[in-house]
């Protein structure tokens, strides 16, 4: 992976990727399996690059992340580079994808159902979603739920998880073999390390949507769960959508159909191990 383009495939969708940036190449390296980063296409849905402007390649070094020859970012520093590739595509997606409708939610799956988990950031759902990962469910999304309109099944991503401060000694501590980039501090977001996903999901595989959980963590707190009213669930989903709005009466039936189908429930918890244990029994009683 020295030199030339990458076609990275993420789900139903093929990037092409232009870098020289080792941080780039050699995190997509360390957090992609093979086949997604050695996918060969003549088409590609999002094409990008992440590059240093030449007067600042040696002196403070920085990097610029552009969509089809566009900058979408003030440049950053070059530490940063990794983050800037992950976190501009998460962008790229949520503002082009427009086939499907996104929400901002972690998404996981397991014996063929897949609960999703919505939250603004802070809320620990990447934390849990890479809990859940290392417990025997299958990661499809730590930042985007994509939802077939015609379907109203979901579209995994196979995407590394972003983690921040505090949860990245969590998760080196609850899974031993994680497989995690170099934290990197100091950006917007504090200190934030990627997390390799064990097991990812591919476009030809949708799935079922069985429950929305919204959650409650608060430090010691016995794991309960407790029905969301529905109408409640839905304004919550909306909001946390990122294109319902341009969709409109199709994003409406769809976000609709999700919540009268799925199991809407609040559920508090204390402590990582006590909710990565509660939510797989409830997957598992079905």
């Amino acid at each position: 992976m020295a030199t030339g383009d990458i076609y990275l495939r993420t789900g139903p969708f093929v990037t092409r990727l232009e870098t020289a940036n080792p941080l780039v190449r050699q995190g997509i390296a360390l957090l992609y399996d093979e086949a997604a980063r050695t996918a060969v296409s003549a088409f590609a849905d999002f094409h990008i690059t992440v590059a240093s402007p030449r007067l600042r390649r040696w002196w403070r070094p920085n990097v610029t992340f552009s969509f089809d020859g566009t900058p979408l970012f003030r440049p950053a520093p070059w530490a940063h580079a990794s983050l800037i590739f992950e976190w501009g595509l998460n962008l790229v997606i949520a503002t082009h994808a427009h086939q499907y409708l996104i929400v901002h939610a972690a998404v996981l799956e397991r014996n063929g159902r897949a609960v999703i988990i919505p939250g603004p950031p802070g809320s620990g759902k990447s934390t849990l979603a890479a809990g859940l990962a290392h417990r025997g469910w299958t990661l499809l999304s730590d930042e985007l739920a994509l939802i077939a309109p015609d379907t109203g099944q979901l579209i995994g991503l196979g995407r590394p998880i972003s983690l921040k401060n505090n949860s990245i000694e969590i998760i080196r501590r609850f899974a031993p073999d994680v497989v995690l980039s170099d934290p990197v501090p100091g950006t917007s977001k504090g200190t934030v390390a990627l997390a390799k996903a064990p097991r990812g999901w591919t476009a030809d595989r949708p799935v079922t949507p069985a429950w929305v959980v919204f959650l409650n963590f608060r430090p010691g707190m016995e794991p309960q769960f407790a029905p969301r009213p529905k109408a409640e669930s839905f304004i919550e989903l909306a909001v946390n959508s990122m294109n319902y709005s341009i969709l409109g009466e199709r994003g409406f039936e769809v976000l609709g159909n999700l919540v009268e189908r799925a199991r809407c429930l609040e559920f508090a918890y204390g402590d990582l191990a006590d909710g990565v244990r509660h939510l797989t029994e409830l997957a598992d009683r079905g």
